[in-house]
């Protein structure tokens, strides 16, 4: 979870390079100089994105919940997992877009329609809520029981 906070943090800030040589080099310690962030302390910052996330933004906790949300207000659903995962088996009408190319697919999420990140478990698609509200997207949510729990509630699989 350090990453993804870490992650958010540098997103926020506009310090990808500086991640980047952290996931590269998981050893070293990149320092942040005053200059990188600007005049906004970085507890600040965190904390001004952590109070701008909607009180919900992991709020669809059950396979009863979503199924609500399908029923009445038919969000796009986004298959975070692998491409040989989402061919085993998804939830019917999802597309897949796995987490690390997520950026590079901006295009292909809306940001006027309600849109659902699921992946196995529910750690991805925490991670891709968090990128996607940093890049401005107010109505996405993460499914966290993810797929696992979409099959355990023996819910139907495309």
């Amino acid at each position: 979870m350090t990453t993804g906070l870490s992650l958010a943090v540098c997103l926020l800030l506009g310090l990808g390079a500086a991640f980047a040589d952290v996931v590269a080099e998981p050893a070293a310690v990149v320092e942040v100089s005053a200059p990188m962030v600007a005049s906004v302390p970085v507890g600040l910052a965190v904390d001004r994105f952590l109070d701008s996330l909607p009180a919900d933004v992991l709020a669809i906790g059950s396979v009863e919940a979503l199924n609500a949300r399908i029923a009445s207000r038919n969000p796009l659903l986004v298959d975070l997992r692998s491409p040989a995962d989402y061919r085993r088996g998804h939830i019917p009408a999802a597309i897949n877009l796995p987490l690390q190319g997520l950026a590079h697919h901006l295009e292909a999420i809306p940001r006027d329609r309600d849109v659902v990140l699921y992946c196995a478990t529910g750690y991805r698609s925490a991670l891709g809520v968090m990128a996607l509200q940093l890049h401005g997207y107010p109505r996405v949510r993460g499914f966290a029981p993810g797929f696992a729990g979409w099959m355990a509630a023996d819910q139907p699989v495309a």
